[in-house]
């Protein structure tokens, strides 16, 4: 008798890209001793956890070099970890509760009323990458005004740094087998797990026998989670480092981060046309998703900084 695996395998596409054996997490620890349980370090953490290391590495070493801002550097080292702080706390917060806001109060609001503590179940998943931009919009406002340093200029400086995790928690959602793309016969084309194993995160994993679990009726997909990463991540991190590194673009305030959220709605709008929508979002027109409707303020406020930013002389180093 076949198992569902060589099941799968036979009705998949023949020229199909195959999904790779990976598990979500990097290593899993028992903790049983300690009544805990199994403790699993999953990618889609050390995703967030890179994007920030690498992300105050960077800032790091463009705080360093005054000339990069005309000669005066926005932030001292000690001021750039504080505002770390604030940035982590309003990428989560926002995350969390743009989810809930844009997805569980308009489409899944008895999940609420059933268990209002669901909005603070993180780690049963659920974040809005355009709640925790305006997270972090918030807490970088806040910055600025208590310690009376350039919000364009620190707006810049997450501008840059900000596709590092991007990119890095999109490849981790590929890992996860989620957030995939919708049908194609194209030879980029991957099947991906779409079993279901009650309780599991993600939902195809058993991490009981550590295997994917296939429900032996899925067709290829495109992975719109590469796509992502690609142009939302790493495009504009190397786009805007070349323009910072080669052309000076920290010299004219809130051009970077005007820039990062042009490029950032750009590649979503393009990429929504590849990805999977939510299954549980409805009532928008078939020509429009969420995702590129919540990109919408991101090219508002684009143009408007990119156009202020030219309205003044580069500064210059004295």
């Amino acid at each position: 008798m076949l198992d569902m695996m060589s099941f799968a395998a036979m009705v998949m596409p023949a020229a199909a890209l195959t999904f790779p054996d990976v598990s979500p997490a990097l290593l899993s620890i028992d903790l049983g001793f300690l009544g805990l349980g199994q403790f699993h370090l999953r990618w889609y953490a050390l995703g967030y956890m890179a994007g920030i290391g690498l992300a105050w590495w960077y800032a790091t070493a463009m705080v360093k070099r005054p000339a990069l801002f005309g000669g005066t550097s926005p932030l001292t080292k000690d001021q750039l970890d504080d505002i770390m702080f604030w940035i982590i706390v309003g990428i989560i917060l926002g995350g969390r509760f743009g989810y809930v806001l844009f997805y569980m109060v308009p489409y899944q609001f008895d999940v609420i009323a059933n268990d209002p503590l669901t909005i603070f179940k993180i780690w049963d998943g659920g974040m809005a990458f355009h709640g925790g931009i305006l997270g972090v919009t918030i807490a970088l406002c806040l910055f600025a005004y208590l310690k009376k340093v350039s919000l364009y200029s620190i707006g810049d400086i997450a501008g840059v740094v900000a596709p590092i995790g991007i990119g890095l928690v999109r490849l981790a959602n590929f890992v996860n087998a989620e957030l995939y793309g919708r049908h194609t016969d194209a030879p980029v084309g991957m099947v991906f797990p779409e079993g279901y194993v009650p309780g599991s995160t993600p939902p195809a994993y058993n991490w009981a026998t550590g295997e994917w679990v296939y429900s032996g009726l899925e067709t290829a997909r495109h992975p719109s989670q590469i796509y992502e990463s690609v142009l939302e991540g790493w495009v504009p991190l190397i786009i805007l480092s070349i323009l910072i590194w080669r052309f000076g673009a920290l010299k004219r305030p809130g051009l970077v981060a005007g820039l990062f959220l042009l490029m950032y709605a750009t590649g979503r709008t393009i990429v929504e046309n590849f990805r999977m929508p939510d299954s549980f979002v409805d009532g928008l027109p078939d020509w429009i998703t969420m995702g590129q409707l919540l990109s919408i303020p991101m090219w508002i406020g684009g143009i408007w900084l990119v156009w202020n930013a030219f309205k003044k002389p580069a500064a210059k180093a004295d």
